[in-house]
């Protein structure tokens, strides 16, 4: 989009080309316009109150907003809304605004229809968002602030283990200060019921909370739990695709990605899942937490597998932390057993299962148990899956990331029309099914590191009345992740007294 400079009661400002008429004034790109001064809030003006709730606590592009150019511009020409640079150069570079991405490979030119440049830069790395070029400002409200409601009762009579109370209480008594906290508890303990009376308190003192997660299964698994016991909050779920992401809400569950959107928006933010890719590994995701807090924030992470860099603040006495070693029902965490599988990879390509691999299929068909296959990769799932039909009669499906019927397929394996789920990594957090059994194929490929193990056997044995849910890892030969996973969970179930 180009803009230009103009006088506009007595100040200089800029507006967008398209809503001026004076034809000797220069259009430039927006990141080539001069630095100038944010245009006074003038109180009198009648602001938009739902152009204030959408965009307040975000930077969002022209596109994104449900407003035309001269309505949002007649706000930012009242004070009430502020453009700023989407691309900017840098000595190395450039720098997206948004993501905070300054890597010089996830930066393209294209040659842009609007600001009439050949060249106009824009960043790979928040694409899936919607593209942000040099021409293309980001628009945030510097308005009024939004007034939550202060009525947000917990309506919850379940009991909390004494680990889940010590991190609840812990939880509760640090809201309102400015400071971080680590809830490191097993699979299974019960994070989500630990945050309650922390989320109804900060909700009641008019804060703003964010739970973010990496994964979207994780987000369709927290908001109906949440929204049902906060039945009188505006509780809404952000991910890619979600109907509810435009709703101005208090109490917001979402994608880390999507908190590229947004900007000093939460005095409490929860990460869940800290250590789980893409979060521990993108410094862009790491950058968007930081962006979308308010300056004064309270910062609660949770983990069953925090990384070494976590665990050693803990210890150094860097990072305050409450450990939850025992599962909320009580019993142990299932120790995942290793079984032999052969040269599975040949096996696949022959068009074969492993005979234990196939011995424990049969078994688990006639028990009636529903049960997740862990796999390395889309090739492996695909030809697993297929061989698995023509193998064994049995109700069979297959998940993975670019599944666009993957929310479908965990609800029907909710739903127990689906007894085997073969599945990707992309399950190995955040799902709880009851009755079920798991099992890792080629637990040997190195994508099953110490925590994704240690994650995908926390699925087994998650209820009370099916606490020694079955994990196996089909092998061929031990790796040092799957004795290191095995050793994890055998000493969270000693310090757990079990």
């Amino acid at each position: 989009m180009r803009f230009v400079s103009l006088f506009l009661n007595n100040r200089l400002t800029i507006t967008p080309e398209t809503l001026v008429n004076d034809f000797s004034l220069k259009a430039v790109p927006f990141s080539e316009l001069p630095v100038l001064e944010q245009p006074p809030l003038n109180p009198p003006f009648q602001y938009d109150e739902k152009l204030q709730q959408i965009l307040y606590g975000k930077k969002l592009l022209f596109d994104e907003l449900a407003f035309t150019v001269d309505q949002i511009q007649l706000h930012y020409e009242n004070g009430y809304v502020k453009y700023s640079i989407g691309i900017s150069k840098t000595s190395n570079g450039y720098l997206c605004s948004r993501c905070g991405n300054e890597t010089s490979r996830l930066f393209a030119v294209f040659s842009c229809f609007r600001c009439k440049s050949e060249n106009c830069a824009y960043c790979r790395n928040c694409i899936m968002m919607g593209r942000v070029s040099q021409c293309t400002p980001l628009v945030t409200w510097s308005g009024p602030e939004v007034k939550w409601s202060r009525e947000n009762n917990l309506h919850w009579n379940g009991e909390l283990s004494i680990g889940q109370q010590v991190a609840s209480r812990k939880f509760a008594d640090t809201i309102g200060s400015e400071s971080e906290l680590l809830i490191w508890a097993v699979c299974g303990a019960g994070k989500t019921e630990v945050l309650f009376q922390g989320i109804e308190k900060a909700l009641n003192l008019g804060l703003r909370v964010c739970i973010a997660t990496p994964r979207t299964d994780v987000v369709l698994e927290l908001a109906p739990r949440l929204k049902a016991v906060f039945p009188n909050t505006m509780v809404a779920s952000y991910y890619g695709g979600s109907e509810e992401r435009e709703t101005p809400v208090q109490f917001v569950i979402s994608t880390t990605h999507q908190l590229y959107r947004f900007k000093q928006a939460f005095n409490i933010m929860i990460v869940d899942e800290v250590d789980a890719f893409p979060y521990s590994y993108d410094k862009t995701l790491q950058h968007a937490v930081s962006k979308a807090v308010t300056p004064k924030h309270f910062l609660l992470y949770l983990s069953a597998t925090p990384s070494r860099t976590m665990k050693n603040a803990v210890m150094n006495g860097n990072l305050p932390c409450v450990k939850i070693p025992k599962r909320f029902h009580g019993f142990p965490l299932p120790v995942p057993k290793m079984v032999w599988g052969g040269e599975w990879k040949k096996k696949l390509e022959r068009g074969k299962l492993p005979a234990p691999f196939l011995k424990w299929l049969n078994a688990q068909v006639e028990s009636g148990r529903r049960a997740m296959i862990f796999v390395s990769s889309v090739s492996v799932l695909e030809k697993l899956t297929e061989l698995i039909r023509k193998e064994v009669d049995v109700s069979v499906d297959s998940v993975h990331s670019k599944d666009s019927l993957r929310k479908e397929k965990v609800s029907q394996f909710r739903n127990e029309d689906i007894q085997l789920l073969v599945t990707t990594t992309i399950l190995e957090r955040g799902v709880t099914v009851p009755f079920l059994d798991v099992a890792i194929f080629g637990a040997d490929h190195d994508v099953f590191t110490e925590s994704a193990i240690v994650q995908i056997a926390g699925r087994a044995g998650r209820s009370k009345d099916d606490y020694n849910g079955k994990v196996l890892l089909f092998h061929y030969g031990k790796s040092l992740s799957m004795i290191q996973a095995i050793n994890h969970i055998k000493n969270m179930n000693k310090e757990a007294g079990l």
